[in-house]
């Protein structure tokens, strides 16, 4: 009975979700704001799965309208979003345009003189979810970078941060920059994709040239009726691990498993709605197995015992770190708990020395409290809503 309760509760908050998000004026439906800004211009877009107006591709809306759309680049996952985390992406051709598609993604992260040549306005759209480490972000930050280099235009039409409704986690300290951490921001930064271009911008975050400052000449389309509380259901999966409202809103959370011997379910139906691993002792198990979206999942056709996380009361409204520090105590061997990769999620190297000298959730979230607050002094400077 308390299962079926607990199903009813998450059907409500979903459908108070939806309800509320068709209020949402998104920065791709506002076309009478940028459409005059690209005629007769050659022009780029930054885009993906998620880059849609009503039924329509960006892509598509634009070339009907009469729109010289040149090119297409694409971030991590592809452009039609169906690869892996971290997979390599091949450049190519969409098949239904014939445009051609440069990666974002592997070793060429930031778009070259050469590919930008003749390109007047490069448009970005893309979905993101509100966490330092979701590479979106980044490809952001050399999208404007070498857009400044090259004298281009950058729009940014915004869209909704899921996880908008909260700032937490270690900000990102010098010495710890990498393609999922390029920014001193803490993990949760509350701030949509345009709020986040005009820090990039205003941070002087973009590198600068022989000159001296370097900044992306930058509009940012935004939203009508928005508001960072306001709960909001993704039309479309930004990833192929983030498959729902429940996995976006727990990944700022469980993605610094990713750093470790834990698997957050990639290989499962539920990925980043569960966790667990072989040595752990729970009535509740899952098996990852190779597939769709996560070709090489860790502990695959391992039974791993662990948290089932889908059907719990409320939206996270904070990074819960109880989950990790347990994980780490009932690990059996501590000493190869954590990957390389866990200090770059994190930002710092404190958070994994803290969990290893015994340091509770509540300790550790304690010694985050003065950044935030720098960070939030910051952030109120490019905040739109």
């Amino acid at each position: 009975m308390a299962k079926i309760k607990q199903i009813i509760c998450i059907s409500l908050v979903l459908l108070t979700f939806s309800a509320k998000a068709q209020n949402i004026v998104l920065g791709a439906e506002r076309t009478a704001l940028y459409l005059p800004l690209l005629e007769n211009k050659k022009v780029g877009i930054v885009g993906n799965q998620t880059s849609m107006i009503g039924d329509t591709h960006l892509v598509d809306s634009l070339l009907s309208s009469g729109i010289d759309v040149v090119k297409v680049f694409s971030p991590e996952h592809g452009f039609r979003g169906k690869a892996d985390a971290g997979a390599k992406i091949e450049d190519g051709v969409d098949v239904k345009t014939g445009l051609p598609i440069i990666s974002l993604y592997g070793k060429n992260k930031k778009p070259s003189n050469e590919q930008l040549e003749g390109i007047d306005v490069l448009v970005f759209d893309i979905q993101d979810v509100g966490a330092r480490f979701y590479t979106y972000i980044s490809t952001l930050h050399y999208v404007m970078e070498a857009a400044a280099e090259n004298n281009i235009k950058v729009i940014v039409l915004d869209r909704p941060n899921p996880n908008g409704h909260y700032v937490d986690g270690p900000i990102r300290e010098n010495g710890f920059e990498s393609f999922v951490g390029m920014h001193p921001i803490p993990i949760v930064h509350g701030m949509t994709i345009g709020e986040y271009a005009k820090m990039i911008n205003g941070e002087n975050w973009i590198s600068r040239n022989e000159k001296g400052q370097l900044r992306s000449f930058m509009k940012v389309i935004e939203m009508e009726n928005y508001s960072r509380n306001m709960h909001y259901d993704l039309p479309i999966k930004p990833s192929p691990n983030l498959p729902n409202a429940r996995s976006i809103n727990l990944y700022p959370s469980l993605c610094l498993f990713e750093g470790t011997t834990i698997s957050i379910g990639r290989g499962t139906d539920y990925p980043f709605q569960h966790f667990g691993a072989p040595y752990l002792k729970s009535s509740y198990s899952f098996t990852p197995k190779s597939g769709a979206g996560s070709k090489y999942p860790k502990h695959g056709n391992k039974e791993c015992f662990g948290t089932d996380l889908r059907f719990q009361e409320d939206y996270l409204t904070a990074i819960n770190l109880n989950w990790i520090v347990d994980a780490y105590n009932q690990s059996p061997e501590k000493e190869s708990f954590f990957n390389n990769f866990f200090d770059k999620l994190a930002g710092t190297d404190k958070l994994r020395k803290q969990i290893i000298a015994g340091k509770s959730a509540k300790e550790i979230k304690a010694t985050w409290q003065d950044g935030l607050e720098e960070f939030k002094e910051i952030r109120k400077n490019y905040l739109l809503y």
